[in-house]
């Protein structure tokens, strides 16, 4: 048994890994850790306390992928939800669809019972706020909604873009299944409906038994346009070691043209069990841990450069 998630995934690791010793399924684990990140208001990176759009609206993206049959659930441009890893299980257990995307998904969240809640927190409004003023007049800033050119704005704003972020969660439970989940609020300030990989499978994350997993986090058109998760994946059916699929991943990314050029990191995970991450940028580390270990431990990511 054995979980790997991106370094914020430590909030949850232990509890996704309690899951498992207590014989859940990987799908089950890589739910419970991913929620604990998505409540974690301290995360401006998921769920509640998330980064919000150009309108100061916190949009969630969400996936999650069943590595026994392939079978995946994902949300996209989701609002008032706190737990969007939770409505993509829901839409991959529950509907003929892969993918539900804005009122629809908010609409089928209701329908499975969730609770509407407030993401935007106080101190990611403030921060909202203060990055927007520093790139529009308050003029504008101040009938926003009704702004008929928004493009240029987020354009204005590209410089002060917080990063945004990402959870990436994989895990093989005891009976050798592995699943796959990814949550995100984005970057900051983005248009509004902006999609990126998390929920996109095949970009942002993939799991497949007889091989293994796959999930980013970094710039999403980046994985978008290169099919990250899904390469990693291939890559490991085509023979290669779980180290040179991901160089191999990574390396994918190069020739994309400049606008679409950004941070990347990979996590992955091999169908024994074997894990490794990781990145274009330095200083990047994972964690993982195993059924035998006490706590997790993190890791440097092995460095890709761009």
């Amino acid at each position: 048994m054995i979980i790997v998630a991106s370094s914020n995934g430590k909030v949850g690791i232990s509890a996704a890994m309690e899951v498992l010793r207590n014989g859940g399924s990987a799908i089950d684990a890589v739910e419970a850790g991913i929620r604990l990140v998505e409540s974690n208001p301290q995360d401006n990176t998921v769920g509640l306390g998330g980064i919000p759009n150009l309108l100061g609206q916190v949009e969630l993206d969400a996936s999650i992928m069943d590595g026994r049959t392939l079978a995946a659930g994902a949300v996209a441009a989701l609002q008032g939800y706190e737990h969007p890893i939770s409505i993509a299980r829901k839409v991959m257990e529950e509907l003929p669809h892969v993918l539900l995307a804005g009122s629809g998904a908010e609409r089928f969240a209701a329908e499975m019972g969730f609770q509407r809640r407030e993401l935007l927190t106080e101190n990611a409004r403030e921060t909202w706020e203060e990055q927007l003023r520093q790139a529009i007049p308050e003029a504008v800033l101040a009938n926003l909604q009704e702004e008929p050119d928004l493009r240029q704005w987020v354009q204005r704003v590209r410089e002060s873009q917080r990063a945004g972020g990402t959870v990436n969660f994989l895990a093989q439970d005891a009976d050798g299944n592995i699943c796959a989940g990814v949550s995100t609020s984005g970057p900051g300030w983005k248009y509004p409906g902006r999609v990126g990989d998390s929920p996109l499978i095949g970009a942002g994350n993939y799991a497949d038994n007889r091989y293994g997993a796959a999930a980013c986090t970094g710039l999403g058109e980046m994985a978008i346009l290169s099919g990250t998760a899904r390469s990693v994946v291939l890559y490991l059916k085509m023979g290669l070691s779980l180290e040179e699929a991901g160089r191999e991943a990574m390396e994918d990314l190069h020739a994309l043209a400049s606008p679409y050029l950004g941070g990347m990191n990979v996590v992955a995970l091999d169908k024994d069990g074997r894990h490794a991450a990781f990145s274009n940028r330095q200083d990047r580390t994972y964690v993982y841990m195993t059924g035998e270990m006490d706590k997790p431990e993190e890791l440097p990511r092995v460095v890709v450069p761009k």
